[in-house]
């Protein structure tokens, strides 16, 4: 995947926000995220015109959390996350949040994964759109004792992906834009997760 996004100087901001139920905001993380090939990829079939013929393909509307991030050695040319929930069970049943599956992109083969949907009005531009914000949220139900042979596990990296840059009309094909590790999180039904997530031209945004 050509990373064509290093070209046109995209960056990212990630805050991570823990809300308890009384409104009590926490501020976990708050630092820069990656842009990875996926944005590339998705955009060069947007400006090349090989891809799909449907603007809306083009927006980033989904993202998937996991419980395998690694503190180093990642790269650019990540595709996937480390260790993605594989079930609407893991992502939580009782959540108000819609999972969609899909057949991901990645560097060696297409996988069916869950991922949320972000609804559109936690999306919002600034500066003419060099700046987009995207208000991921966990809600109190989410992600909540998640366990892998018999051990609990806890959320620790998270991506955003591209709805279906190469236009599959049976089922979209997203890629992932941008991704993002951290410690370790013990999701419980005390509080919710919100992720302030801003991708922004740094040519065009101080």
């Amino acid at each position: 995947m050509n990373l064509l996004s290093d070209n046109i100087n995209l960056h990212g901001h990630l805050q991570i926000i823990k809300k308890a139920k009384d409104g009590t905001e926490t501020v976990l993380v708050d630092d820069k995220n990656m842009i990875v090939s996926g944005m590339g990829f998705g955009l060069s079939h947007a400006f090349t015109g090989d891809g799909s013929d449907d603007v809306d393909d083009y927006l980033i509307d989904r993202f998937q959390v996991g419980v395998s991030g690694p503190t180093t050695g990642i790269v650019s040319s990540l595709s996937e996350l480390y260790g993605p929930l594989t079930s609407i069970s893991e992502y939580g049943a009782g959540s108000n949040n819609v999972i969609e599956f899909a057949q991901q992109i990645t560097n060696t083969t297409i996988k069916i994964l869950p991922s949320v949907i972000i609804p559109r009005h936690r999306v919002k531009r600034y500066d003419s759109s060099t700046c987009v914000e995207y208000i991921l949220v966990l809600d109190e139900e989410s992600c909540n004792n998640i366990k892998r042979n018999g051990k609990e596990v806890y959320i620790n990296e998270i991506g955003m992906l591209m709805r279906n840059p190469t236009g599959n009309y049976e089922l979209d094909s997203p890629v992932l834009v941008c991704y993002k590790t951290f410690n370790q999180i013990k999701k419980t039904d005390d509080f919710s997760l919100i992720f302030r997530w801003t991708i922004f031209n740094e040519t065009n945004f101080s």
